[in-house]
């Protein structure tokens, strides 16, 4: 299993989880390659018997593509809380670094590494993290622009795909679990300002939908 193959799995996954519809076109866009280059590794990968052809949904992962996935996902997540912790990177700068690391790692490595970090369920993100067995809790979590004016929610994730977002969200001073609430929602733009920390703050609609919030503490 090669690193690139492995990374179509897990954008195969991420994709499927949070769309339920994964095409070459989808894929090209995500990974920021060329649609030929994904029809070409998508072969490879129906081949190997890690993906399945989906009527109407173009494709998805098998049972054992999912479990590559996922372990993949567990791994990365573990790394990027020691970095954070131990080495004291920033959010913004982890998940890079994460995936170097994640194609490296034996299983056995990431099970003692999770042992030295004190089992965390939570990557840096807030993102759960994946136990051994590969099960990853439910959430609840609700995106911070569906949130309604004067509507009170706390803090539990921001998506790590993009290090501007996280390096803006560092500027403006948000973290994990702090609250949040909802001052106003501008029309015309999707805008919204909230207070925290008794400061008002103004955020994009592209920062809002990159934070998920929940009304319990």
């Amino acid at each position: 299993m090669n690193t690139s193959l492995e990374d179509y799995l897990k954008n195969i996954y991420y994709l499927q989880t949070s769309s339920g519809k994964v095409t070459n076109m989808i894929l090209a866009e995500k990974m920021n390659v060329s649609s030929a280059a994904v029809s070409e590794m998508i072969s490879k990968i129906s081949k190997s018997g890690y993906i399945k052809n989906v009527p109407y949904k173009g494709f998805e992962l098998t049972k054992k593509g999912e479990n590559l996935a996922i372990n993949l996902v567990r791994k990365h997540r573990i790394w990027e809380v020691f970095l954070v912790k131990n080495l004291k990177f920033s959010w913004e700068k982890v998940h890079s670094e994460a995936e170097n690391l994640e194609h490296a790692s034996s299983d056995e490595l990431i099970s003692q590494l999770e042992i030295f970090l004190g089992n965390p369920k939570f990557d840096p993100h807030g993102h759960p993290i994946p136990d051994k067995y590969g099960n990853i809790p439910e959430s609840d979590l609700i995106c911070l622009s569906e949130m309604n004016v004067g509507q009170c929610a706390y803090i539990k994730q921001v998506s790590d795909e993009s290090s501007e977002v996280l390096e803006y969200l560092s500027k403006a001073g948000l973290k994990l679990n702090d609250k949040i609430i909802i001052k106003e929602k501008i029309g015309f733009d999707n805008s919204i300002q909230v207070s925290i920390k008794s400061q008002n703050i103004f955020l994009s609609e592209k920062l809002s939908k990159n934070i998920f919030v929940s009304i319990k503490q």
